[in-house]
């Protein structure tokens, strides 16, 4: 296991700002140095201290692994703990999240974990870190289903009982000592997402999760708009941490029953099978789906796994049957596509996944030609009835342009209006938030910096926040009623790449190699050399991404004669150092390839040595 935490904290910080009444000021705090937290004069004084402090481990400056921590009395409460986007530079891994390194050392203060909804990138590196601290998830019955699968799925050793606590979703107050935890229900796009106050005798802060106030969700109640104007209105109420995801959206919010009517004018419209693709979590949207189908005078189905045996993770399928057994679905709201394969194509309508351009959803697989039992067809329609993530740009563009080719008809945000409600709040969403919401500090969290930046000029300007913490990743912000906030410390706040089952940093050396293999290429030389140094042979030389691999390659051949002169050119004291070898081979490769491909190549270099 590999965990290389991220470099350059003093570099990385020494810009933060923080906005108080309209004007920048510099933070002030604790000096940052590089790998190393800063320590507190001394752990007892926790005891009696009376502010509560706010960090984030993941979640700012960016989209995904929203990992946040409130810390009162010396103990750590965390609040979701979810998965990222892999950047495509990394040039591997599977999934990413936070490091929780830092967090670690706390690890018998921290009392529990708050989920405030199911969203993968608020709950879907619980499965990587929970096992570290075992500590109680607290969570309402949609989410706690989705990980108590995924736990046994993946055969961790939890119980029911005692590791999950399901709390009601329609809202709840519960002790997590010292804390007291208020939750009440907020619109999302997938059911049971929840807004937390979280109390302690410091005051009370607002923490929203994601959210948006499209209420026009008929599969579950709207927002408690009661709870949230009298939280809003508290004049102790200490701070905001607000998802800050669509906050530069500047139209209004397009809601589920607009979108139904949307797909029910396409598939009434459409020649043959209509696909439409979004994200497997969305109930309310597969129940639109369902219900523009049966108007539209089609079946309404779910493309099921190509592989029947069972898997370690929570897909489609199981989304569907949870659904069902909540209450949210009815049992033929929709079908498998085995089920209803035979009828005429004007007659389906197939629900999938792969809006995002993912590798193995359903989706990028047809387009790919990879699923036997299915092909798509000139005369099908495939809607993208989701926005395209930040990162995944690359991946969906494929989609678009693959179906382009096939001759397939697309509808997608870019050319259809009212294809896709959000489930993050825009401007018009905001302003409505901050006319009844009015925190003495405002936090944006879970965005873009410019979209943090924008939530927060709207909390000044409309909510008549008094101070903004537009802060990083790893700063710890301090908290009192009638206090001005600030910076208190700093701490690592890196993330982790799970590639198979080896954790790596995204700064590791590993990822650092691939990627400049990818740009610039590697060049490989064998050297036949004696004890002394000297050479008993011609060096094998060959590259990946350099020149061509035959054996009469030009420039193969004239890196062999390059490296063959430098090396019989050294003194007998410089060539029995194997490491004067080794930049003698670079430099005279770096000869011939600069020369033949520009001074901008810088190829990684391999050199073997074989003794003869």
């Amino acid at each position: 296991m590999v965990k290389v935490r991220e470099k350059n904290i003093e570099e990385k910080y020494k810009n933060n700002d923080v906005i108080k009444n309209n004007e920048v000021k510099k933070t002030t705090g604790a000096k940052k140095t590089a790998n190393k937290a800063v320590p507190r004069k001394n752990p007892e004084d926790d005891k009696n201290d009376e502010k509560i402090y706010f960090m984030a481990i993941g979640g700012l400056e960016h989209i995904g692994q929203n990992m946040y921590v409130y810390k009162y009395k010396g103990k750590y409460l965390v609040v979701d703990c979810g998965m990222g986007f892999i950047e495509e530079e990394i040039g591997a891994g599977d999934v990413q999240y936070c490091d929780t390194t830092w967090l670690e050392k706390h690890k018998k203060d921290v009392v529990g974990f708050v989920i405030t909804h199911g969203h993968e990138d608020h709950i879907g590196a619980l499965k990587f870190i929970w096992p570290k601290f075992r500590k109680p998830i607290y969570c309402t019955r949609f989410p706690g289903e989705i990980i108590k699968r995924t736990f046994k799925g993946l055969e961790i050793d939890f119980s029911e009982s005692k590791d999950i606590v399901i709390f009601d979703h329609n809202g709840a107050n519960f002790d997590i000592a010292p804390f007291q935890i208020e939750t009440f229900h907020v619109s999302h796009s997938l059911p049971e997402a929840q807004m937390l106050v979280i109390k302690t005798p410091a005051g009370k802060i607002l923490h929203t999760g994601d959210w948006t106030f499209n209420d026009d969700i008929p599969i579950e109640n709207p927002t408690d708009w009661a709870r949230l104007r009298e939280i809003g209105s508290d004049p102790k109420l200490l701070a905001v941490a607000c998802d800050s995801t669509s906050a530069d959206r500047q139209e209004r919010q397009t809601t589920e029953t607009e979108v139904r009517t949307t797909l029910t004018e396409i598939m009434k419209n459409a020649p043959g099978r209509v696909f439409v693709t979004g994200y497997s979590r969305s109930i309310a949207r597969i129940k639109m789906f369902s219900q523009a189908a049966r108007d539209a005078g089609r079946v309404a189905a779910i493309k099921e796994r190509s592989n029947p045996n069972p898997v370690p993770y929570v897909g489609l399928p199981e989304f569907r049957e949870i659904g069902i057994d909540f209450g949210y679905l009815e049992k033929d709201d929709t079908y498998l596509h085995t089920d209803i394969k035979d009828l005429p194509a004007e007659k389906q309508a197939i629900y999938l996944t792969g809006s995002q351009g993912e590798k193995y959803a359903m989706l990028t697989r047809l387009c790919r030609g990879h699923v036997k039992e299915l092909k798509l067809q000139p005369t099908d329609t495939v809607v993208f009835s989701a926005i395209v993530i930040p990162g995944r740009e690359q991946e969906v563009s494929f989609l678009y342009n693959k179906l382009a080719r096939m001759g397939i008809h697309t509808h997608t945000i870019y050319d259809t209006d009212h294809v896709h409600a959000s489930g993050h709040a825009g401007r018009p969403e905001f302003e409505r938030f901050y006319d009844i919401v009015h925190p003495q500090t405002i936090i944006p969290m879970h965005g873009e910096y410019i979209t943090e930046m924008l939530n927060g000029k709207m909390a000044m300007e409309r909510g008549g926040a008094k101070h903004m913490m537009l802060v990083h990743n790893g700063e710890i912000v301090a908290l009192k009623d009638g206090e001005e906030p600030y910076v208190t410390e700093t701490f690592p706040a890196g993330l982790v790449v799970m590639e198979g089952e080896t954790e790596r940093s995204t700064d590791d050396q590993v990822y650092k190699n691939r990627k400049k293999i990818a740009i610039s290429g590697a060049i490989f030389v064998t050297l036949p050399v004696d004890k002394r140094g000297f050479l008993k042979g011609v060096p094998e030389v060959s590259s990946a991404g350099i020149f061509e691999s035959d054996t009469t390659g030009f420039m193969k051949r004239q890196i062999q004669i390059e490296i063959t002169k430098a090396i019989n050119g050294m003194s007998k004291a410089e060539r029995k150092n194997q490491e004067n070898l080794r930049k003698t081979v670079q430099i005279a490769s770096n000869k011939v390839v600069r020369a033949s491909l520009g001074d901008d190549k810088k190829p990684q270099y391999n050199v073997h040595f074989v003794l003869k």
